[in-house]
């Protein structure tokens, strides 16, 4: 396959400055196509649903209820829009308000084009994707009161199920750890990474990585 087979990330681009949007429609540029742009909540909404991008990248305070309002009125309308934050703020209520609301991650407008477009790839992937001082906001916020007695007693049975290696897989992707990073930490190839995550998802009966990264959050199986 050439680098011109490859298919681009299709983004919809949500932020009210639009000299921001062009910065960054220049920035990721031959790395996403941006196929739409707005700059409020309304035309927000209307652009996802129109042009069912990969991923919508959105900032959290909009004119007309910000992204928690795009991510719930989203959830209703274009209920598989995968969403992530880019926000100058690294407020922990802003940070917990859109993941709480349904973003899959939140990065700070400081990171670099190359992480940016790594991190859409990523959350198109159904990672979740943090800014590396966010994410323990994240996993505070849903190992502290998130988690239901009832899924906290039941932890230790669904754990019950998983192989040592798999327990150490699962805690490194629930960090945010790529399958290749994990291969190094771990000292066994990518393949082998790949077949663990499978026989996780397949025992906790969850589908995807975003899923498992916020079961192990939500149980407080990551420091």
């Amino acid at each position: 396959m050439t680098e011109q087979d490859v298919q681009l990330p299709r983004v919809v681009l949500v932020d009210d400055h639009a000299i921001f949007r062009a910065g960054v429609r220049a920035e990721l540029d031959g790395l996403v196509e941006v196929v739409g742009e707005a700059g409020d909540v309304d035309s927000a909404v209307r652009e996802v649903v129109e042009r069912t991008p990969d991923v919508v990248l959105l900032d959290v305070h909009l004119p007309g209820g910000g992204g928690v309002e795009i991510l719930r009125r989203l959830a209703l309308e274009a209920p598989g829009a995968k969403c992530l934050a880019l926000s100058v703020s690294d407020d922990p209520e802003d940070v917990i308000a859109v993941i709480r609301a349904g973003a899959r991650g939140y990065v700070t407008k400081t990171i670099a084009p190359a992480e940016l477009a790594d991190a859409i790839r990523r959350v198109q992937d159904d990672d979740a994707v943090f800014s590396p001082r966010l994410a323990g906001f994240v996993l505070d916020a849903f190992s502290s009161g998130a988690a239901a007695p009832a899924a906290a007693a039941a932890s230790d049975a669904d754990l019950d199920q998983l192989t040592p290696r798999e327990r150490e897989v699962l805690r490194h992707i629930a960090r945010g750890y790529l399958y290749k990073e994990i291969a190094q930490r771990l000292g066994i190839s990518v393949k082998t990474v790949e077949a663990h995550v499978s026989a996780v998802l397949r025992k906790l009966q969850l589908s995807t990585r975003h899923e498992l990264s916020r079961w192990a959050a939500e149980r407080r199986l990551v420091d």
